[in-house]
């Protein structure tokens, strides 16, 4: 690359030195985040409650968590953007602010509408504040030593809240009310609002043009939308259904009109530049696959505590500290390890660790305990998943600079939220379709449900080999 190539690619918000409050600035943003992946999981435990208070169908039920996950998969992409190109802090006190607002809501619902709408919103404001999140903290550390270990730490932060809204939701649900999985954005939300304004100066990319791709970002963000929601559809529906094929079929129509539209343009939304990166590109590929086998194991042993072994909210909550624990300690020795041993090999051996993990659990039965059938899985599961943190966001942000650190964000996170939706779809359906398919055979339901778990579990395992 030129130099002259280098220069034009930083923004002028680029700092020769060290910001001296970037440590704080992450602790906030860290904060934020794990308040924003939390809200993916936490209503799992809560549902059963949720249904029975607000008077929800089996089929509404789903959009308590699909309207959230929608919405935030498919305007990722065009909120990393929007923050490169209006200010990533302003982008951020947007989302968070229109996050508490939905939480609010959320919490106070009276009625299944009231709280399907007020989650869609949750999932927009999570779309908005989480690219500029990382956005910002890319501009924080220019160093790239401090880098690695503040994206680490970042992101163990972020796979920290998906891995503790079930215990989160157990607690309070059992303890409390499901409201209160609401109530308890708020303070957290205000405080960043109030402390990042303090921490973090505004950033934004240089721009020639100061319009935006209007026909990119409509593309773009219903080609998302339509995947994500045909994924979700495979939940309840065959394959090869109308329900499936035509949201699908269209979201990827749209995805290819997007990139005819983007390559014409004098002001690109997303410039195609920005994929002709390998390293980010395989980056991007493998966090799609470990986010589908993770979410889906998150879902299945929750399913399988609660259905199999009988656990109550309370108990399958507390259940998972030990996968929080163990990411936790993953994630320090990922981050300590990464600039002595380098991206590839860090993030091979964390994949292949986590498929070890994955296999361990994939001998449950009927007759499993928790500390002989599950806890020895969670256990090496949550050390690798924490491992691959630092090196797979470091990845993924390879080469970015100012000008696209918020698009680069948003591109990892919309791979994060498809594959969580791509494992819930295929995973999640082949495990109950195994099991219903059993008990039609005669075989015990628990029985069934157990081996269709197992079955998911080793295939979740196989992508991560």
């Amino acid at each position: 690359m030129s130099t002259a190539l280098a220069t034009n690619e930083f923004e002028s918000t680029d700092h020769p030195l060290p910001d001296p409050r970037r440590w704080r600035a992450l602790a906030v943003l860290g904060l934020t985040q794990f308040m924003l992946v939390v809200d993916v999981s936490v209503v799992n435990v809560a549902l059963p409650r949720i249904q029975h208070d607000l008077h929800f169908s089996h089929a509404g039920l789903a959009w308590v968590v699909n309207g959230y996950v929608i919405m935030a998969g498919g305007l990722l992409l065009l909120g990393g953007r929007l923050a490169d190109m209006y200010g990533r802090r302003r982008l951020f006190l947007i989302g968070v602010g229109l996050f508490a607002l939905a939480s609010a809501t959320s919490g106070a619902a009276v009625s299944p509408a009231m709280l399907i709408s007020s989650r869609f919103v949750q999932g927009a404001g999570e779309a908005l504040a989480a690219p500029a999140a990382l956005g910002m903290i890319v501009v924080l550390f220019p160093d790239p030593h401090e880098r690695i270990k503040a994206v680490g730490i970042w992101g163990g932060l972020a796979g920290l809240g998906g891995t503790t809204g079930a215990v989160i939701s157990g607690v309070l649900t059992g303890a409390a009310s499901w409201r209160w999985i609401f109530y308890i954005n708020l303070p957290v939300a205000l405080f960043a609002l109030l402390m990042v304004p303090r921490l973090v100066t505004e950033s934004r990319m240089i721009r020639d043009q100061h319009r935006i791709d209007v026909v990119g970002a409509l593309t773009v963000t219903g080609g998302l939308v339509a995947i994500v929601y045909g994924l979700l559809e495979a939940n309840r529906h065959a394959w090869g259904s109308s329900q499936v094929l035509a949201p699908l079929l269209g979201g990827v129509a749209l995805l290819i009109t997007t990139v005819m539209v983007e390559a014409r343009s004098p002001a690109p939304l997303i410039p195609l530049r920005f994929f002709t990166n390998r390293t980010r590109v395989v980056a991007n590929g493998v966090s799609l696959l470990f986010t589908a086998a993770f979410f889906s194991y998150i879902f299945l042993l929750t399913l399988f505590e609660q259905q199999v072994l009988h656990y109550s909210p309370l108990q399958g909550g507390l259940g998972y500290l030990p996968l929080g624990f163990g990411i936790g300690a993953g994630m320090g020795i990922g981050t300590t390890l990464l600039p002595r041993v380098g991206v590839k090999p860090l993030m091979a051996l964390s994949f292949l660790g986590a498929a070890a993990g994955l296999l361990l659990t994939s001998q449950i039965h009927v007759g499993s305990t928790y500390l002989g059938g599950v806890l020895p899985g969670m256990t090496v599961l949550a050390v690798f998943c924490g491992l691959s943190f630092a090196p797979t966001i470091n990845a993924a942000l390879h080469h970015v600079t100012g000008q696209d650190s918020s698009l680069a964000s948003g591109v990892q996170n919309t791979m994060q939220q498809i594959g969580g939706a791509l494992g819930l779809a295929c995973l999640v359906t082949l495990a109950l379709r195994h099991a219903a398919n059993q008990i039609n055979h005669g075989v015990p339901a628990n029985v069934a449900a157990a081996h269709g778990y197992a079955i998911s579990f080793r295939i979740a395992a196989a992508l991560l080999t």
